[in-house]
């Protein structure tokens, strides 16, 4: 991947050029690359992931944003889509400021993983999802397995006319394994899957222990019991914990949504709204956090967000003008999904701080009641405060002790009542984070982490 410093010049005198017509100016110039395999029992297929290279170049127009991007990073295109700002901003917005705080960072980062995942070859990827597709097989029972593996890399650099100059690399490694159990005409499957900043030390994750522990639950699915109905005691797994971190205090808090009064959750900040054992995170600079940034495309820094402390609403996340209208500060969280899409204020990593319970000592506190483990999806009603989490299996909870299987269950409720009905949360020794994708509206997906602990509350589940 060639470096994206070698265009600081052209896009520097791109900035230079709209300083007589506008107070504030920036550029993002972005290069990515990538390659996933896919294995099963009939097919392999080898993905070269589209390989991205641009720049967008934003300017304050006086009461607006106007921008202009271009997908060819030679001076002439950069300097045509600075002429085409130039042209549409007005006389008025050279004296105009833009709202909030314009990034001065001045940071490189530069390390990479000692095996980045760009050095596996196509063969060695091929193998390696051969070798996880046979430890599935292996299982009686399982009568096929979808296995891959896959890595980016992506190259970042933002300028702005306030002094601001970052740039930095992101390495991704991501994959997974489904096993597929088949008997007497039904289906079951489960899964175990990875995905992180880092390199090729990664892949350990699906180990044969591992694998072949996900083929025998997806056999164990085959002969499980009805999904239980009602409002009763759950538990959420870590995985399920941080979907309904992303999904409770994620879309809600992002403040774009506040200053267009379409979040359930701006009357309330301020309050309490659970347990004081209930804290929950935004942090863009968590390490290794698969929603990571190191810095977001304002040019602010990734950064720890504190949305509940000890139960109480405290914050939301920011870009430069949501923090402006509401009287707070950016919080590195204003993230475009590639150079040629908008930008929003979006979640990075968010997950359930850790509390001070064992996985014991929550089964014996819900007495009867359900283990949702292994999420599948989740959604929230950032209006209307409502959620719902799917999950690929579970476990009743009987007389204090975790017992049968059950099938795919979903939890739906309100999430404020959730919430106040937190009963506890365990330790840290329990604690994992989930790689995902979030979209906002149809499209612009983006890498965001989730992550939590056990956690037990009540609410309404159900067959999924």
């Amino acid at each position: 991947m060639s470096d994206l410093r070698s265009l600081e010049a052209d896009l520097e005198r791109s900035l230079r050029r709209l300083e007589p017509r506008t107070k504030f100016a920036e550029a993002f110039a972005q290069a990515e690359t990538g390659q996933e395999v896919r294995f099963e029992r009939k097919t392999t297929g080898v993905t070269r992931e589209p390989h991205l290279r641009g720049a967008v170049i934003r300017a304050w127009g006086g009461s607006r944003w106007i921008e202009a991007a271009t997908s060819s990073l030679d001076a002439r295109s950069l300097e045509a889509a600075a002429s085409s700002l130039e042209h549409s901003l007005t006389k008025s917005a050279a004296g105009s400021a833009p709202p909030g705080e314009s990034s001065t960072l001045r940071k490189e980062w530069t390390d990479r993983p000692a095996r980045p995942g760009r050095d596996l070859s196509s063969e060695e990827m091929i193998a390696f999802s051969r070798d996880v597709f046979g430890w599935a097989t292996a299982v009686p029972g399982v009568q096929n397995a979808q296995t891959g593996v896959g890595w980016s890399e992506e190259e970042r650099f933002y300028l702005n006319t306030a002094g601001a100059r970052c740039y930095g690399v992101l390495n991704r490694m991501r994959g997974g394994c489904l096993a597929i159990a088949i008997e007497n005409g039904r289906a079951e499957n489960d899964y175990a899957f990875f995905g992180s900043l880092g390199g090729q030390e990664l892949m350990g994750y699906l180990n044969e222990r591992r694998v072949t522990e996900t083929a025998r639950s997806a056999v164990d699915l085959l002969h499980a019991t009805g999904a239980p109905a009602g409002e009763i005691p759950v538990i959420l797994d870590p995985s399920t914990a941080g979907t309904f971190a992303h999904e409770s205090f994620g879309h809600g808090t992002e403040a774009d949504q506040f200053v267009r009064n379409r979040s359930y959750l701006r009357p309330i900040l301020g309050q309490t709204v659970g347990p004081e054992s209930l804290t929950i995170i935004d942090q863009g600079s968590y390490p290794g956090g698969w929603g990571s940034v190191l810095f977001d495309d304002e040019g602010q820094p990734g950064q720890r967000t504190v949305l509940v402390d000890h139960g109480k609403f405290v914050g939301a996340l920011h870009d430069r003008e949501t923090a402006a209208a509401l009287h707070a500060h950016p919080t590195g969280n204003a993230r475009r999904s590639d150079f040629l899409s908008r930008l929003f204020v979006r979640m990075t990593n968010t997950y359930v701080e850790p509390g001070d319970w064992t996985l014991e000592e929550l089964v014996k506190e819900a007495k009867h009641g359900v283990l949702l483990e292994h999420a599948t999806s989740g959604i929230e009603d950032p209006q209307g405060g409502q959620m719902q989490l799917k999950v690929n299996r579970g476990r009743l909870v009987e007389n204090g002790e975790l017992t049968t299987v059950v099938p795919s269950v979903a939890l739906s409720g309100k999430v404020l009542e959730f919430l106040q009905r937190i009963r506890g949360i365990s330790h840290r020794a329990d604690f994992e984070m989930s790689p995902g994708y979030c979209g906002k509206g149809h499209s612009d997906l983006i890498p965001a982490g989730t992550g939590g602990t056990y956690l037990l509350s009540t609410a309404v589940v159900g067959p999924a």
